[in-house]
């Protein structure tokens, strides 16, 4: 509660145009905002850009911003998950137009790395794909209650939507991700490690 309470006191500070307040809430929620965007790209230095991305928002939103119990972060989590998914459509469209060019011979062994790397990172991926299946606000949902610690209701004010709408659409989306990954799961079983893993 203090703590809340002393992130409201800094974020009416920051409104008033102080760069140290700004900054100590910077501090205090990059790490979330970091792991949130990691888990939803999978990438490292995307993660970073996205997490400035939202801290960049954060700033040149102030006005429209909403609280919610006294702090910015679900603000910043909802607005991360927005930009990770726009992230990933501009990766899909690079990878596309990188498919797309002449390739010369790989180098002998890269197939091999590259294969093992896929399998580390399959299960990932899978949660990253099922919620890239979703609209922002439900991947918003999943992603807030499951791995940030939100509850419903908090998600909701975040999103500006009621309480039995977020239950609701949580209810939903859970199904549809369990959906998605029960067939990643069976196409893996059906098609084989190695053109599962493509």
């Amino acid at each position: 509660m203090e703590q809340t309470s002393r992130e409201a006191e800094r974020w009416s500070a920051a409104l008033a145009g102080s760069g140290e307040a700004f900054a100590w809430l910077f501090d205090l929620h990059r790490d979330r905002v970091y792991r949130h965007a990691l888990r939803m790209l999978g990438n490292v230095h995307d993660a970073e850009d996205v997490t400035a991305g939202a801290f960049f928002e954060l700033w040149r939103r102030r006005d429209a911003v909403t609280l919610v119990g006294g702090s910015v972060l679900p603000w910043l989590l909802v607005t991360t998950s927005n930009l990770s998914r726009n992230a990933a459509r501009s990766l899909r469209r690079y990878r596309s137009l990188l498919r797309s060019l002449p390739r010369s011979e790989p180098f002998s062994g890269a197939g091999e790395v590259a294969e093992e790397r896929l399998k580390v990172a399959a299960e990932e991926r899978e949660v990253r794909e099922a919620l890239r299946s979703l609209s922002a606000p439900d991947a918003a949902l999943i992603a807030m209650t499951a791995f940030e610690g939100f509850s419903p209701s908090e998600v909701a004010t975040a999103l500006g939507i009621s309480d039995g709408a977020a239950r609701t659409r949580l209810h939903r989306a859970r199904g549809r991700v369990a959906s998605v990954l029960a067939s990643s799961a069976a196409e893996i079983l059906t098609t084989g490690p190695e053109e599962g893993a493509r």
